[in-house]
């Protein structure tokens, strides 16, 4: 279990990459394997800060402000924790550059060729090997969302908004088939548990 790779986590609000990432990251510390993780905004103390700004309930940025503080905080992480750590450990994120397409894109009708091109100038030649995309449905979401201590502003968008973000991941998902995941959040826990650790397994020996 020696590969080196860059493994995404995917989804909309209350769709459980965050849950699972954590899974993932307990399994690979209990068998000693190498890795960092980290979010998305966040990750980096600039991107922790820039975090901050965007999730801020009070913040109220137009669509392409919001869009460039995603990719501020994805800059800082990509100098400061990626490029160091690329294959020389595994590499675990909560949301990616997915994330940018199915909000931005297809929730917010930002232009696609916009987002790919500054996208493919930040990342250079790294790629992401492998992406789990979680999906839920619209009562089990809110139904978790409404056991968070607190809500962020993104958070609280309308129930179109996430749809359309979600059948963007799905969309990108189906794209390339084998380098996804569709991993459904609506399902037991442990079951997606174990399938997704199977695959992090298959991966990492493959």
């Amino acid at each position: 279990m020696s590969k080196k790779l860059i493994i995404t986590f995917e989804g909309i609000e209350g769709s459980g990459k965050s849950f699972h990432l954590k899974n993932v990251a307990n399994f690979l510390k209990k068998k000693k394997i190498k890795f960092i993780k980290l979010r998305e905004p966040g990750g980096s103390k600039n991107s922790e800060i820039i975090r901050k700004i965007i999730l801020d309930n009070k913040s109220n940025f137009n669509r392409i402000t919001d869009l460039m503080l995603y990719f501020a905080s994805r800059s800082e992480n990509i100098e400061k924790i990626i490029i160091p750590n690329y294959k020389k450990k595994i590499i675990l994120i909560d949301r990616f550059v997915d994330s940018t397409l199915a909000y931005q894109h297809y929730s917010m009708g930002i232009n696609k060729n916009f987002i790919n091109i500054i996208n493919k100038n930040l990342l250079g030649k790294i790629k992401i090997d492998y992406t789990f995309l979680h999906i839920v449905n619209t009562k089990n979401m809110k139904l978790r969302l409404s056991k968070r201590k607190k809500l962020n502003r993104y958070d609280s968008f309308n129930m179109s908004f996430y749809r359309k973000a979600q059948n963007g991941f799905i969309k990108i998902a189906n794209s390339n088939k084998k380098k996804y995941m569709i991993v459904d959040g609506n399902k037991n826990i442990s079951d997606n548990k174990f399938l997704i650790l199977n695959k992090i397994i298959k991966l990492l020996k493959d």
